[in-house]
This record gives structure tokens, C-alpha cells and sequence, in this order.
């Protein structure tokens, strides 16, 4: 099929993954790109390489009738190829792609995305690949745990981040417990550990540390790593200041491991904890974009591209190598980080140097997330956003 003809819908567009995928795929020659999301407007939306932006049900909220949406979408407007960045999204057009007409996602199908987005099968898989993961108990629920026998501190990880019940997602989340008391009170703030499953796992001290994957139908294309520099919260969450390294080995062993296992196609993150003995613990795997993804591609792996190629079947453009040492800056989320830093450090030195780490600034090999010269839209919506959620 020739270029010229190719349209792709990128739904989640209020996501900045959403964005980076626009910057990528709208700078390919003649490829139609669409957004969509939930708002009268969106972040990826008000990118020069938007071709159209359209409002739509929430896949979250409304989960159905961003199904029959997307049906009577694709009728009018046929896409060669619908590329959402969100879990949420992903997931549930897998579950009725069979019903939605000429509804093509860059994935592997929902039982292969389940062996690794199924946080208790993928422990199974790991175990049987020789890939190391934290102790691990399953539970099918509460009911089944004597927390007096448990052994502190320990993480109560459900099997799946969300639940999806036909008709509503429902969020889980990941909690640590110390003692027998904060585990039942665990149980007890969050109902769906009740009757869905979940795992009990020994809390490894250490870092966190991932890899970023491309396979092709079981085959690897392309690995990529980084290291985060600054998070939102400082103590750890998302990456707001990130730096590209090379992929350790073992890293890339364990993780193409994993995806050979399930056949892979597609893109994913696969999570790794690297203890105090340097042991690297596998944590997760995300089976789509991540946050950081603009990074990647700054550094020379254009990862949305890549994608594209893979699935169509075009010949993939693979990056042998990539630059080293490339930053990415997500300026308004290392804003908020740096008044985090203030807001909770008990004293100046701590809170000055951060300021001088936020201040200081770096013209080589360093880029922002989303306020970009050739394409300024996107960064006067973010900030217009921004300070509307602070009256």
C-alpha cells in the first residue's frame, strides 16, 4: 500500500505520548494523522502536524460509546491504522476490535497482551523463562491471606492496574504494608482485592530501570534505555527530566527473554528494580508508549515510526546506534516537582539546590518535552491548562 494513502488515528491525544507520536508520524511525507480525545480540545490536538482533531467519548469513562464512536468514525472516515497510547484505550479495543469494522491496532492480540499486562502471569512467565522476580504468593482474594504469617515490609500488587467489567474501568493500585495492621487496612480501604486477584511480593530495596522495546511478530528490532534524573513526586513517580543511556545487557537479555516467550509484536516498557546486590528484579511490563517516548526519539530512535513500518510492513528504519547523553526536559512537570521539593523538604540547602538544579540551564543536548520552536501550539495549551487548574 502506498504512503500517500495511509491515514492513522491517535486516540489519548491529552497524553504527551500522544504528542510525540504526531510530531513523528505527522513529518512523514503525505500520512494523513487524526487525534482524538474526550475534550473540546487536546494537548496532541493543537500540533501543526495534526491533520484533524475530533472529540469523542472517553475510553475511560465511557468505555462503550467510545466503541460505537469509533465504528461509525472509521465508516466515514476508514484509517489504516489506530494507534492509542493508554492502557485503558488499548485494552479495550482489543476486547471488541472483532466488532468494530476495518479496526487495525499495532499490537499483539488480548490474550498474548494479557501474559505481560497480567502482573501474576507475567510473574508465572518469568519464573518458568529464568528471568529473576521478587518472592511472589498469588491470592485469589483477601479472604486467603493470614497477615499475621506475612513477611514485612511486603507489596500488595493486583494482577491487573485496571478492571474492566463490561461496562466501567475501575483503577487498582500498588500499596506497600509494614505491618499486619496497614495490610488489613489495605484490604479493607480497597474492595476489588476482595474477589480479584493479586499478589503479595518481598519489597526489594534499590532503583527502578527499564528497557523500551520494538519487536516485530516475535522478532526484536529495537532496545532503548534511560535514566531518570528528576521525578514528579521528587521521591519517585513520573519522569520530568530524563536522560538516554546505553541499554545494560543483562536488561536487554531479560526483556527480549520475555517478549520471545509471548511472540511480540509491538512496542513495550519492561520494568525492571535492580537491588542492592545489583540484581535487576523485573517489576512490570507496559504494552504501549510510555512518557518519556519524545526522548527516545530526540535521540535518534523514532519508535512511532518504527511501529508504523512494522505493521504495515515497510521496511523498519533501525537505529544501530543513538545518541548517548540526550535530555529531555518536561518543563511544567519539573515546576511542580521543584515546588514539591519546597513544600516538603525540612530545610534550605536541600530546597536551594534544587532551585539551582531548576535554574541552571543546559543549551547542549537538551530538549523540551512539549515547548518546541517549530511547533508552539502544544506548549500555550499546556500552560493555559496549567494555570486554570490553579484557580
Amino acid at each position: 500500500m502506498d504512503s500517500k494513502s495511509i491515514s492513522v488515528l491517535i486516540p489519548d491525544a491529552n497524553q504527551r505520548s500522544a504528542l510525540a507520536v504526531v510530531r513523528s508520524l505527522g513529518r512523514q511525507p503525505n500520512l494523513r494523522v487524526i487525534t482524538c480525545d474526550s475534550t473540546p480540545t487536546a494537548l496532541a490536538g493543537q500540533s501543526r502536524y495534526c491533520d484533524l482533531y475530533v472529540q469523542c467519548p472517553s475510553s475511560e469513562h465511557e468505555p462503550m460509546h467510545f466503541v460505537a464512536w469509533l465504528t461509525r468514525f472509521l465508516e466515514s472516515q476508514p484509517c489504516q491504522l489506530v494507534m492509542p497510547v493508554t492502557e485503558v484505550t488499548s485494552q479495550l479495543l482489543l476486547q471488541f476490535q472483532e466488532s468494530v469494522p476495518g479496526l487495525r491496532l499495532p499490537f499483539s492480540p488480548l490474550s498474548t497482551v494479557l501474559q505481560l499486562a497480567n502482573k501474576s502471569h507475567l510473574v508465572t512467565l518469568a519464573e518458568r523463562s529464568g528471568v529473576p522476580v521478587p518472592h511472589s504468593q498469588h491470592y485469589e482474594g483477601a479472604h486467603q491471606v493470614d497477615v499475621q504469617a506475612v513477611s514485612y515490609p511486603v507489596v500488595v500488587k493486583p494482577a491487573l492496574s485496571r478492571l474492566f467489567d463490561g461496562k466501567q474501568w475501575q483503577a487498582t493500585t500498588v500499596r506497600i504494608a509494614h505491618t499486619p495492621d496497614e495490610l488489613t487496612g489495605i484490604f479493607q480501604q480497597n474492595a476489588y482485592l476482595n474477589d480479584h486477584p493479586f499478589m503479595l511480593q518481598a519489597f526489594i530495596p534499590g532503583t527502578g530501570a527499564g528497557v523500551f522495546a520494538l519487536f516485530n511478530r516475535g522478532e526484536p528490532v529495537q532496545f532503548f534505555a534511560h535514566q531518570r534524573l528528576r521525578e514528579k513526586p521528587p521521591e519517585g513517580g513520573v519522569s520530568v527530566l530524563s536522560q538516554s543511556c546505553q541499554v545494560p545487557a543483562d536488561l536487554q537479555a531479560h526483556a527480549q527473554t520475555l517478549l520471545q516467550a509471548v511472540n511480540w509484536h509491538g512496542v513495550a516498557m519492561v520494568e525492571f528494580r535492580i537491588g542492592e546486590d545489583g540484581t535487576p528484579y523485573l517489576m512490570e511490563v507496559n504494552t504501549r508508549f510510555w512518557g518519556s517516548l519524545q526522548l527516545a526519539i530526540d535521540a535518534g530512535v523514532d519508535f512511532p515510526h518504527q511501529l508504523l513500518c512494522a505493521e504495515l510492513g515497510w521496511p523498519i528504519p533501525v537505529a544501530g546506534h543513538y545518541r548517548v547523553g540526550q535530555r529531555l526536559r518536561w518543563l511544567l512537570g519539573d515546576l511542580d516537582s521543584l515546588y514539591l521539593v519546597f513544600k516538603r523538604s525540612s530545610g534550605w540547602p536541600a530546597r536551594l539546590q534544587r532551585l539551582a538544579q531548576f535554574l541552571t540551564p543546559r543549551f547542549r543536548h537538551q530538549r523540551h518535552e512539549i515547548n518546541r520552536w517549530r511547533d508552539p501550539a502544544p506548549a500555550w495549551f499546556e500552560l493555559k491548562q496549567y494555570l486554570k487548574a490553579l484557580r
